[in-house]
């Protein structure tokens, strides 16, 4: 299973990027992926709406299931990936190069309080 170590991880099996222009990047975990199966439909938000830490965001759909993504934190959405939703099966080629959405979070402070690699790992494990 690839657990990036450079990404923060969500109990909801997101990955968040921090850029350095102060947004965060956010995808779905390889895990996510393949517990999904094939993604036939991927529907992500409109640009400048504000979430909460933890609302949903977006929803990718399999053949199997939908699953619903979360804002990882409190911001506002800057851009999304329309190759995501074009495409869908992009995500299953390669989870953390298809993101879905970029934000700008209210507080950058609080991407500390998201999971690293190994904190993510056991929640999978426990699962």
């Amino acid at each position: 299973m690839n657990i990036p170590a450079d990404l923060k991880y969500t109990r909801n099996h997101e990955w968040v990027r921090a850029e350095a222009d102060g947004t965060i990047t956010v995808g779905i975990t390889d895990h996510a992926q393949e517990l999904l199966g094939d993604l036939v439909f991927v529907e992500l938000p409109d640009v400048d709406v504000e979430f909460a830490a933890e609302q949903e965001v977006a929803v990718v759909e399999s053949v199997k299931a939908a699953s619903d993504v979360y804002a990882p934190l409190t911001g506002t959405i800057v851009e999304v990936n329309q190759t995501a939703v074009d495409t869908p099966e992009v995500v299953n080629q390669d989870a953390y190069a298809a993101w879905l959405f970029k934000m700008k979070p209210a507080d950058s402070g609080d991407l500390g309080a998201l999971l690293d690699a190994t904190a993510y790992r056991q929640v999978i494990d426990a699962a």
